[in-house]
């Protein structure tokens, strides 16, 4: 059974960092795209970051310059460093990927994690 299992989330106050780790564990017989989305009470999940296979990066507009993803792929993990946090960025972060299971059957699908919580204390 294919898992993704979100780590690092916490209480942390305005200004401060935080770095979130996601892996993906079971028999994966490849995996694309991996990146975060977050969900905060009351409003729609949105796309935080993603990375591809080969490195390439796309961040929303609201964490240019503030967040970056990066990832491991001989770990199959994906990491969020976040710096400057802001009381907006209070949220669930939720880690998503783009993979296939063992044996391989020609079709990707998206998994998600369970998601972590970050809180950001004025």
């Amino acid at each position: 059974q294919v898992q993704l299992v979100e780590s690092g989330g916490a209480l942390v106050q305005a200004g401060g960092s935080l770095r979130l780790a996601c892996a993906a564990s079971g028999r994966i017989s490849r995996i694309g795209a991996m990146g975060w989305y977050r969900q905060a009470p009351g409003k729609q999940r949105e796309l935080v970051a993603m990375i591809t296979s080969s490195g390439t990066t796309n961040y929303a507009d609201f964490v240019t310059g503030r967040f970056t993803v990066s990832r491991d792929n001989t770990k199959k993990t994906v990491f969020l460093q976040m710096n400057s946090l802001k009381p907006e960025d209070t949220a669930a972060y939720l880690c998503y990927a783009k993979l296939a299971p063992a044996p391989y059957s020609g079709t990707m699908g998206d998994y998600w994690g369970q998601g972590t919580q970050v809180t950001v204390s004025s």
